[in-house]
């Protein structure tokens, strides 16, 4: 794989950030996007010193143009894209009944079609190169909950869309899978941790502690277990394997 390029969305931080510099040892390049400039010249670093040539693009997936963009600009750099791994969507936890449609907007926005317009741009590479794309959802895709209803909507949407995209892709010679993670311990979930734990009188340590177990697990995932899982589904070993959705939840979910 010493010729070849990755994509990787929401590369500035988390379980994007962890996948880009794993990846970074498999391939000779990565693109990463993301709108934090600062934390993307971070990541860049680290990619660089695992091996690959990094490529920085911030912008927001959002936009209608940003996709096109960012295919562009790795091919005009590159020449080629061989994985795409869409990653970026941060959407907000707010009540069912209290969202407003801008807030609904922004969460589908960027998730859902920023990851749908990116793969749709990258695609006639893809099939040049018998790539492979990833699309990060979650598992409140599987239990939707009222608190929760724009993060389980849109995760189960990404689900969807992934399998329509690998149906496509059976024809085309493009690999297409989706991965849901649980609980991961990420500096959002820290921030929220933090946030959290004074107003409902917990140390943050209590209040890191009562999640894991209120969801059933030992403890949080960390983004470098989902980075390994993202860097086995775009390796030849794992190219036979499309159209899965895996979840990778320390058995947070119990149903068969």
């Amino acid at each position: 794989m010493s010729s070849k390029v990755a994509i990787v969305t929401g590369a500035s931080q988390g379980i994007g950030r962890s996948t880009a510099i794993r990846l970074a040892r498999d391939f000779a390049s990565v693109v990463l996007v993301a709108r934090n400039r600062e934390n993307l010249d971070q990541t860049a670093a680290d990619v660089t010193r695992a091996g690959a040539t990094p490529l920085a693009i911030d912008l927001d997936l959002s936009e209608a143009d940003a996709a096109q963009h960012v295919v562009d600009q790795t091919l005009s750099t590159f020449g080629r894209i061989d994985a795409l791994l869409n990653i970026a969507g941060a959407v907000p936890q707010i009540d069912l009944f209290d969202m407003t449609d801008e807030q609904w907007e922004r969460g589908l926005a960027l998730k859902l079609h920023g990851a749908r317009r990116l793969t749709v741009a990258a695609w006639p590479s893809l099939k040049k190169t018998s790539g492979s794309v990833v699309l990060m959802s979650g598992n409140s895709a599987l239990f939707p909950k009222a608190p929760y209803a724009a993060v389980g909507t849109i995760n189960a949407a990404i689900v969807a869309l992934a399998k329509a995209f690998s149906d496509r892709g059976i024809a085309d010679g493009v690999q297409v899978n989706s991965v849901l993670p649980g609980p991961v311990m990420t500096g959002r979930r820290q921030s929220y941790l933090d946030h959290w734990a004074p107003l409902h009188n917990m140390s943050v340590e209590e209040a890191t502690a009562k999640f894991p177990l209120e969801a059933g697990i030992a403890r949080y995932g960390t983004p470098e277990e989902i980075a390994e899982l993202m860097a086995f589904l775009v390796s030849p070993e794992a190219h036979w394997m499309t159209g899965s959705t895996l979840r990778m939840d320390g058995g947070e979910v119990k149903s068969i």
